[in-house]
């Protein structure tokens, strides 16, 4: 296959080490892996990107990123000139055409886009290109009527969670795909020491203050380790700065690769979601680790956890304080192997390949259209045929 794939046209590849934006992490994963296979993938991204790999090429149309580092996005989503004049989206949209119009020109099989709202106008308006979108947050009901208000045959949807999916589920979905993780970046550990952690961003939806309740009333020491949204700050001061003393420590943003020892030595880590989320990466990654997970019945907790075998699905905050007490009894092997079978890269990159074969299977597949001019004519030949066959011969 040649596929053409973009996540942002205004933030390089991979990402800014100081910010968390998984879509561009499991672009590149994808990308790669895909090109390993065999197959000619075309990431789109600005000046600045640099993905490696084997049938694996980067195409920037010459635009400039509007985004280098964490400090740079925060400013540009409070920059109210730049979104009224829609400049992210334009830049987005200038990207996108340049992919729909090489597609025209038989140069790519099929575009995977990461955000559905950069190329929804694109591809009603080229209905013979294949266009898949992967979705990373929950459809809002705002979001289902743009899917359909922009609905054509040539587009198609990614799950990453059939929680996901819940909120509409008569979308044209190809296919249901879960997120990974490169389990060769998060070691395996057997020897944790005698504290909880909490890994994300800091927002009430994540679930931080409810975390510092948890370690609180279990007697447990908390490690919080995540940024501060930018428009959280209040949240911050309110809820979680308070609270910090010689027990809950907030370490503050951490890059990716500095995380693996945090997980690896932590007994527990904790999830109190407070929102449908619709995957969590850190929960896979703690898991690697050997690390169970403690979380809340929202979102896809259920389909990410084995509950009681690699951590546990609660149903309130003191539930998960009783949880913690029985932490001992998971099995931290049975969370590697866990991760390992169900949410590798490899295991991510074969759904993604299938999804795709099948996306121009079915385009290869065109059904015959029932033909109205035929139908008439049938209808006239049958009028005419009485009279035909009763007419006496002299």
């Amino acid at each position: 296959m040649k596929i053409a794939m973009m996540v942002r046209s205004y933030i390089p590849a991979p990402r800014p080490k100081d910010m968390i934006y998984a879509p561009i992490d499991l672009a590149v994963a994808i990308a790669k892996g895909l090109g390993s296979r065999g197959h000619k993938v075309t990431l789109f991204a600005p000046l600045g990107t640099e993905v490696y790999g084997e049938n694996v090429t980067v195409e920037t149309t010459n635009l400039r990123p509007l985004v280098e580092n964490q400090s740079q996005f925060a400013a540009l989503l409070q920059n109210t000139d730049a979104l009224i004049h829609e400049v992210p989206g334009l830049w987005d949209r200038h990207m996108a055409t340049e992919m729909f119009c090489r597609a025209d020109k038989k140069e790519f099989d099929l575009l995977h886009f990461h955000h559905p709202e950069v190329a929804l106008s694109g591809a009603v308006q080229h209905p013979k290109i294949p266009t898949v979108y992967t979705l990373h947050d929950p459809i809002s009901a705002i979001n289902k009527e743009l899917f359909e208000l922009f609905s054509s045959a040539n587009q198609k949807f990614i799950a990453i969670s059939n929680n996901q999916k819940r909120d509409a589920a008569d979308l044209p979905y190809l296919g249901r795909v879960y997120n990974a993780t490169d389990i060769t970046r998060f070691e395996y550990s057997d020897e944790p020491e005698d504290y909880l952690l909490f890994v994300g961003r800091i927002t009430p939806e994540k679930g931080v203050k409810e975390a510092i309740q948890v370690a609180k009333e279990s007697g447990n020491r908390l490690l919080i380790i995540g940024p501060v949204a930018h428009d959280k700050q209040g949240y911050f001061d309110q809820y979680i700065k308070p609270e910090l003393d010689d027990k809950i420590l907030y370490l503050g943003s951490m890059e990716q690769d500095q995380l693996p020892k945090y997980y690896q030595k932590a007994k527990a880590l904790l999830t109190p979601v407070q929102w449908e989320e619709p995957f969590g990466l850190t929960t896979i990654e703690s898991m690697a680790c050997g690390t169970p997970v403690i979380s809340l019945n929202r979102g896809a907790a259920p389909e990410i956890i084995n509950d009681g075998k690699t951590g546990y699905i609660v149903n309130s905050i003191a539930d998960m304080v009783k949880a913690v007490g029985k932490i001992d009894k998971i099995k931290r092997r049975d969370c590697r192997t866990h991760v390992a079978r169900k949410f590798s890269i490899e295991h991510m990159v074969s759904n993604y390949e299938k999804a795709f074969l099948k996306m121009l299977d079915d385009k290869n597949t065109t059904p015959v259209k029932y033909d109205h001019t035929l139908k008439t004519a049938m209808k006239k030949v049958r009028q005419v045929l009485p009279k035909i066959t009763t007419r006496k011969v002299k």
